[in-house]
């Protein structure tokens, strides 16, 4: 499969958007590079880091972790090379609990990612389909994390959800090398 320059990936969560990322990258053919941005916070996190780590095994991935430094970790990605990053809720939770601007580091994204000389899959989280947080955190994380999703989706060629494992095109085509099995 040959990639559009940059690829969105969304789904809920545990929805299966991340191994649909990680196919996606691995049917490139290219040396693959996982941009990482989640933090071991505690226990439950440790074992998510640990189970994306152990899918990866022995398949050739470097992983650069990048939890708040990510737009400099892509701007490394050579030509030859695809990245990975996974996933851009974590990277936007970091900067939000950090108090970090989000909205100045999104800008720095977008310029890095439409400078990229390699082909670039992103996934994300989609959030707006549950009910409207209870705190005021929670309520300003979904409107950020919609408004990065909006801005990313608008400047990716490739727009995919992804519910229960399954993909479904928003935007744009992939463009097929194997029709018996484009992901």
């Amino acid at each position: 499969m040959r990639l559009p320059p940059l690829s969105l990936v969304l789904g809920g969560a545990s929805s299966g958007k991340s191994v649909f990322a990680e196919r996606m990258a691995r049917q490139s053919g290219l040396a693959k590079v996982y941009i990482a941005t989640a933090e071991m916070t505690d226990g439950e996190m440790s074992e998510k880091i640990a189970t994306h780590r152990q899918r990866r095994a022995g398949q050739g991935w470097r992983t650069v972790e990048a939890p708040h430094d990510t737009s400099r970790a892509l701007a490394q990605i050579e030509s030859g090379e695809v990245a990975l990053l996974d996933c851009v809720s974590f990277w936007l939770t970091n900067l939000m609990i950090d108090d970090g601007d989000w909205e100045e580091e999104l800008e720095l994204l977008l310029d890095v990612l439409t400078q990229m000389r390699a082909p670039v899959v992103m996934v994300s989280n989609d959030v707006s389909g549950g009910v409207v947080p209870e705190n005021a955190l929670a309520r300003a994380f979904q409107r950020a994390q919609g408004e990065v999703n909006q801005r990313l989706a608008a400047e990716c060629d490739l727009v995919v959800y992804v519910r229960a494992g399954l993909p479904q095109v928003l935007k744009g085509q992939p463009t097929l090398d194997d029709v018996d099995d484009p992901w």
